[in-house]
């Protein structure tokens, strides 16, 4: 067994949306796990160089790609471009997501359908593409006890409604299903489905809820373990979850929140 530092030695990995945020923290820890690593990134293609070259700077290999994960031809070229640089392809994290809120009356359908479009179909689209990669590679010489892994990015709003938020809290709602039907379907295929749940992350798509005092007390009051989490916070949980120490689970979520789904307004039975 590689040493629990480098315990994706040999495996190939794909990171959607990892040009910032939770997404380029995963790729990171998914290269010093040992793993080579796609870089995606739709429009940021400064800090998704800037990642590539620090994983080949520490002795890793990575790659940036450019697609819309949206978009089913730029998926499929995604993962030919992997392929054709690592040679095989092991672990889909996927991780794309936006953001366009309003209230249901102001809500426009172009925002309903870019937020779905990316948030759910763009994770259909890298599930099913990373499904017909695995079954098709060579059970012989892979890197791990499975045929391969993906990863699905959701959020605590898998669970928890948000008003004002319906597109991307419906997305989510969507991903949690998508999970657990898909890995019940595959998991014959040795193919392992699970999916994340962060709760409130240091990351720029939510920096006006943490980045003043007043804000961050605010925030606090929702999360019982008393922090804002941290973007390795979510990387950490990845790389056990593309790894064989996670072999045995699949079509699971695992909320990485703080204790935010524990529903902290009811401390005082409410």
């Amino acid at each position: 067994m590689p040493h629990a530092e480098r315990r994706l030695a040999g495996h190939a990995a794909i990171v959607t949306g990892a040009s910032s945020g939770i997404g380029l923290a995963v790729a990171e820890a998914l290269a010093r796990a040992g793993a080579a690593v796609a870089v995606n990134y739709r429009s940021q293609r400064e800090p998704a160089d800037a990642l590539v070259a620090r994983i080949e700077a520490a002795g890793g290999r990575a790659i940036a790609v450019e697609a819309d994960v949206s978009r089913e031809d730029e998926v499929r070229r995604m993962f030919d471009e992997t392929v054709a640089a690592f040679g095989r392809v092991d672990v889909l994290v996927a991780n794309s997501g936006v953001q366009q809120d309003a209230a249901i009356a102001d809500l426009t359908l172009d925002q309903w359908n870019t937020v779905i479009g990316v948030n759910l179909t763009g994770h259909f689209l890298c599930a099913r593409e990373a499904v017909r990669r695995f079954r098709a590679q060579p059970r012989e010489g892979r890197p791990a006890r499975s045929a391969g892994t993906i990863i699905a990015m959701s959020s605590v709003h898998e669970v928890i409604p948000w008003a004002g938020h319906v597109n991307y809290a419906a997305a989510k709602g969507g991903v949690r299903m998508l999970t657990r039907s898909l890995a019940q379907e595959v998991a014959g295929d040795a193919i392992r489905v699970n999916a994340i749940a962060p709760g409130a992350i240091r990351t720029p798509i939510n920096e006006d809820a943490w980045d003043t005092p007043e804000a961050l007390e605010r925030l606090l009051r929702l999360i019982p373990y008393g922090r804002i989490g941290e973007p390795d916070d979510v990387a950490r949980a990845a790389v056990w979850l593309a790894s064989d120490d996670a072999d045995y689970v699949t079509g699971t979520t695992l909320f990485v929140d703080g204790g935010m789904t524990l529903y902290p307004e009811f401390r005082d039975n409410g």
